[in-house]
This record gives structure tokens, C-alpha cells and sequence, in this order.
């Protein structure tokens, strides 16, 4: 019986092992496969607050890439820097016809407006479209290329060279994940940009008085909270790529993934995350009143002074916490003061990190009582 009983308590210590070593593989597993999906996979990584341009999240974020049909993001910025009316129509040039890769399939002579061609070049990625952009702007597909490359480098994006329209595999055509953000941020300051890159469906004029229809190939417009933008791409050069943007309450972050098979999903996730992580958070409200500053030499024994521009950033709850600001004003002025006149600086700080600077300046005109100060006056208005 003692045997019996052994040989019992043997087995279930067995089992008891046997189910621990499994749960232990399937914690692994899982915990595994979990880190693997918060991973990021994308070979450049970056994400941005569009405003205040502050990195949130970055990975190789300046090595210069390949980047597919997310060039087309500078072919807009370049048309919408160098067009005023685009609901003109033009004639489409014969060497914007056959484009290979994807296309809208234009046709010798046909007219489109420059917004429909920005929907094609948008919606469906038309490499044909932003090629008759091109030669609307530009005598040939080279000369635009050194304009978009010149329109890009006047936004800050120094670290990007451009050698077409489209974005198809080229020599010497590149960008970097930080390039793209800063230039989808330069472009979202034109309400046209995000008129048509937000728009999932639509219809544009088609050579036969029939219609293209057009379908947005960016899911996440259909998938994510606030989601309105940007542009998908993919070559076997770049690999697949996303210059991704959502906004929600007041706050727009903008996320580019190079290179990275999953893009939706890790462009989702990386937004979700700074989302989570930051808030705007206004650090300075416009035309704020500050203080009262003394007055020598006047009636009036003191002027208010205040700053005109308000300032609003990105921070997370630890960063708020470090915020100092630093208001640098005389002890006192001497009359006469012109009203709006600078008599100091306000200085924000994130722990030591300058962040923004202002001009103090007076609300109102403080005249002199001394005699000297009266005569110039007097003999300056004459």
C-alpha cells in the first residue's frame, strides 16, 4: 500500500512538473511573440508632434533611405509652393503617359485639373499623375526633381535628394524618416493637402466623359482614431513604406516607417503610444500679462508688461514637472515708453533645455515728466 502510495505521489509530482515546464514554454511563447509584435521592425523609424516638431520616437531616424511613392508627399509640397489655382485644367504632357508602376492611366491629350491629378497621385499612388505635375510645373521630370529637392531642403529636410516625381527606384533618390516628417508637417499648413489626402473615396474625370474611380490605399484612415494621413509606398529597393498622421483632441502626431513589412500595424501602434505617453499641454497663453514693472521719471508709477505669442508642447507627466520659467525684466524703467515696446524676454525650459523664447513688451505709451524729455516731444511733433 505504502508502495501504492509512492508510486501515486511519484506520478503526480511528474505531472505537476510536466504542466509547470508547459505553461513555462507557453509564457515564454507568448511573452515572446508579444515583444516581437512591440518591437519595431521598420529599418528608419520616426515620430513627430507636427507643430512643435519634437522627436516622441525615433529609430535611425537621419540614415538616408530609398522611399517609394512617399516621395510623393514632396511632389505635392512642390506643386502647392509653386501653383495658385488647382482647379486648372492642363493638357497631359505625352511623356506622363505609360508611366510604368501604378498609374491612372492617362491619355495623350486629355485634360485633368491639377486637384484631380492630386487625387490620382494621392488616393492611388498614379505614378503617371505626379509625372504630368511635374511637367506642368517644370520643362522636364530632372529640372522638378531639383526643385523638389530645393522645396525640401527650405523645410529643413537637408539630408534628402530627389531625382523624380514618383518615387520608382532611382540612383541618388533618397530622404530620411525625420525629412519626411518635416516636410508632411510643412505640407499640412495648405488645408488643400489635408482635404485630399483624408478623403478615402472619389471620382475624377476619365478621357471618354466617363469616370476613374479612386479608392485610398492608406487602411489606416479606415482603422485608426483621428487617422488623417499620409501616403503609402513600396519598391523592392525601399520595401514598404508609410508616412502615417492622426489627431486627436489638440494634438497631431505624425509617424514614417521605412522599410518595415507590417506598416500599418507598427504605425498604429508607435501613434497609439505617443498618444498615450504625451500630451499638448500649453505652456504659455497668447497676449499674457506677466506683471507690473516701476516707472521712474512719469506720473505714472508703473507700466504692465506682457508676451504676445503663445507656445504649447508636447510633454509627458514626469516632463511637466520640470518645466521652469525664466522672466528676464529690469527692476524698473525710465519714461518715456513706447506702447509695444520690448523691455525684456521670457525664456521655457525643459529641466536646462531652452525650449522657447518671447519679447516682454509694454501695453501702453508712458509719458516723461522731466521738461528735457517734454521739449523733444514737443519739437518732434512739430
Amino acid at each position: 500500500m505504502k508502495k501504492k502510495n509512492r508510486i501515486l505521489i511519484y506520478i503526480n509530482v511528474c505531472l505537476i512538473l510536466i504542466t509547470t515546464i508547459c505553461c513555462g514554454i507557453m509564457f515564454n511563447y507568448n511573452t515572446t511573440n508579444s515583444m516581437v509584435y512591440a518591437a519595431d521592425s521598420s529599418k528608419s523609424m520616426c515620430v513627430i508632434e507636427k507643430d512643435s516638431k519634437r522627436i516622441l520616437m525615433a529609430k535611425n531616424e537621419n540614415e538616408k533611405r530609398a522611399n517609394a511613392s512617399t516621395t510623393k508627399i514632396v511632389t505635392f509640397l512642390t506643386v502647392l509652393k509653386n501653383c495658385n489655382n488647382f482647379d486648372e485644367k492642363i493638357r497631359i504632357d505625352d511623356r506622363a503617359v505609360g508611366i510604368r508602376g501604378t498609374s491612372i492611366y492617362l491619355k495623350k491629350g486629355e485634360y485633368l485639373t491639377i486637384k484631380e491629378l492630386l487625387y490620382g497621385m494621392m488616393l492611388v499612388s498614379g505614378n503617371d499623375a505626379a509625372t504630368a505635375l511635374a511637367l506642368h510645373i517644370s520643362k522636364t521630370v530632372e529640372d522638378f526633381a531639383l526643385l523638389m529637392t530645393k522645396e525640401a531642403h527650405n523645410v529643413g529636410a537637408i539630408n534628402s535628394n530627389f531625382k523624380n516625381p514618383h518615387g520608382l527606384d532611382e540612383k541618388d533618390h533618397y530622404t530620411t524618416a525625420y525629412d519626411l516628417a518635416l516636410i508632411a508637417s510643412e505640407c499640412y499648413k495648405y488645408p488643400i493637402f489635408e482635404e485630399i489626402i483624408t478623403t478615402k473615396n472619389t471620382k475624377i474625370s476619365n478621357f471618354d466623359n466617363t469616370y476613374r474611380y479612386l479608392k485610398n490605399k492608406n487602411k489606416l484612415l479606415w482603422t485608426l482614431d483621428g487617422a488623417n494621413g499620409v501616403k503609402t509606398g513600396f519598391t523592392n529597393n525601399a520595401g514598404r513604406c508609410l508616412v502615417s498622421s492622426a489627431k486627436r483632441d489638440n494634438m497631431q502626431i505624425i509617424c514614417v516607417v521605412l522599410n518595415c513589412g507590417p506598416m500599418f500595424e507598427e504605425s498604429a501602434m508607435h501613434i497609439n503610444d505617443c498618444f498615450s505617453k504625451y500630451k499638448m499641454v500649453k505652456l504659455l497663453p497668447a497676449y499674457s500679462y506677466l506683471k507690473n514693472v516701476n516707472v521712474e521719471n512719469s506720473k505714472k508709477t508703473d507700466v504692465k508688461v506682457f508676451t504676445k505669442h503663445s507656445f504649447y508642447y508636447p510633454l509627458t507627466s514626469e516632463e511637466e514637472m520640470l518645466i521652469k520659467t525664466e522672466v528676464n525684466l529690469p527692476d524698473y524703467l525710465i519714461a518715456p515708453l513706447k506702447k509695444e515696446q520690448i523691455v525684456g524676454e521670457l525664456k521655457i525650459y525643459l529641466d536646462n533645455h531652452l525650449l522657447f523664447c518671447e519679447k516682454i513688451y509694454t501695453m501702453e505709451e508712458i509719458k516723461s515728466n522731466r521738461i528735457g524729455d517734454n521739449i523733444k516731444t514737443i519739437i518732434s511733433k512739430w
